[in-house]
């Protein structure tokens, strides 16, 4: 290895580099089992292993007991969108959706092909700026399940405190912010993410449960849509994302080995306040998108006064080592994505380059 560059990709992010090494030296031969994980059947004790390992330590780290099961599904969240309205959402009921970007607006296009759905709130009509307060959220009638996005990685917003709606069961996509910080894991019904941005490699989705919603799933949709099919399974009834599922498990021994959620957050805090510092003592050159009181401490997103100016910043920047910093291709602008594994000294690296940047084009 002589070079590493600093990642800021939204995802398939950075991975943790002592998480990279350990996989390098147990690549050819895991375990002593004279193979590459990559070659070990799951149907045998080493990955059986690993899969029940991660499994449990998910758990510990969310400090959720035996009435949740996790699962590591394939499909990414975008699957999820559908499954869950398939599994969830009988007919007569109405699942209730709140809107905050993109990812919350493709979940609800999908739940719309299964049966009603209602909006609770949106802040669409802001640009998605901000998250709704708790005051404009407007539930139906006993809805069957309320979903929310916890972090929205086109606009840089996230929920600062999750709400709770009494027996309504609450699911939230947390694909971008899911370990970023301790929270209320059992306020939750159903949690699902990608792995890509926090928790590992493409792959492998997690889907984190109370046990009595993966139980007695509707018999009229395909065995692989069914939560029960893969809870009674433990996630084995086809071949699953072996390779993606033992990285995501050296991920979590490396969260624990970081002094676990806490630690964490106090690291997260850290990296985006140094970002988020040079935007607001800029005078305006860089302009954030997010309503501060809606920020996000995973995905920083700001424009500068031309999108000439973005293309030279973006440009200039990969050029000194710190990739992935346009912003979407939906909204444009720039975005740092700074995931569990960024370091503190990748996010200094690129506040000094904003530094530098407005100095020589302010």
């Amino acid at each position: 290895m002589t070079h590493r560059v600093f990642n800021f990709n939204a995802g398939p992010a950075a991975l943790p580099i002592e998480v990279l090494k350990q996989a390098q030296a147990e690549f050819l031969n895991y375990q002593e089992t004279g193979m590459s994980i990559l070659e070990t059947s799951h149907r045998s004790k080493a990955y059986e292993a690993v899969n029940r390992e991660a499994e449990a330590t998910l758990k510990e780290l969310l400090g959720l007991g035996d009435n949740y099961r996790v699962l590591f599904l394939q499909g990414g969240a975008s699957t999820q969108f559908a499954m869950i309205p398939m599994n969830f959402l009988p007919q007569g009921r109405t699942a209730d959706y709140i809107l905050t970007g993109a990812w919350s607006e493709k979940a609800l296009k999908e739940a719309k092909l299964f049966g009603n759905t209602h909006i609770a709130a949106t802040t669409g009509e802001d640009n998605y700026k901000r998250i709704p307060k708790i005051g404009e959220i407007q539930l139906s009638e006993n809805p069957a399940y309320v979903h929310i996005t916890s972090n929205n990685t086109i606009f840089g917003t996230q929920w600062q405190d999750f709400p709770s709606f009494g027996q309504a069961p609450l699911i939230a996509d947390m694909s971008s912010d899911i370990l970023n910080k301790p929270f209320d894991a059992e306020k939750f019904s159903l949690i699902y993410a990608g792995a890509q941005k926090n928790l590992g490699p493409s792959g492998v989705t997690v889907v984190i449960a109370r046990k009595e919603l993966l139980e007695n799933n509707p018999k009229d949709i395909p065995t692989m849509m069914r939560y029960e099919t893969h809870a009674k399974n433990d996630s084995l009834y086809n071949t699953p994302p072996a390779f993606s599922v033992y990285i995501l498990n050296l991920v979590l021994q490396w969260l624990k080995g970081q002094g676990g959620l806490a630690a964490i957050e106090k690291r997260n805090v850290e990296k985006a306040s140094l970002i988020y510092n040079a935007i607001d003592q800029s005078g305006g050159y860089y302009r954030g998108h997010a309503q501060k009181d809606s920020r996000s401490l995973m995905n920083i997103t700001f424009r500068l006064p031309s999108e000439e100016l973005e293309k030279t910043f973006a440009s200039q920047a990969e050029k000194a080592g710190l990739i992935g910093l346009k912003g979407h291709r939906s909204v444009g602008g720039l975005r740092a994505s700074i995931y569990n594994a960024m370091t503190v000294e990748g996010c200094r690296a690129l506040e000094q380059f904003m530094l530098n940047f407005q100095q020589k084009n302010g």
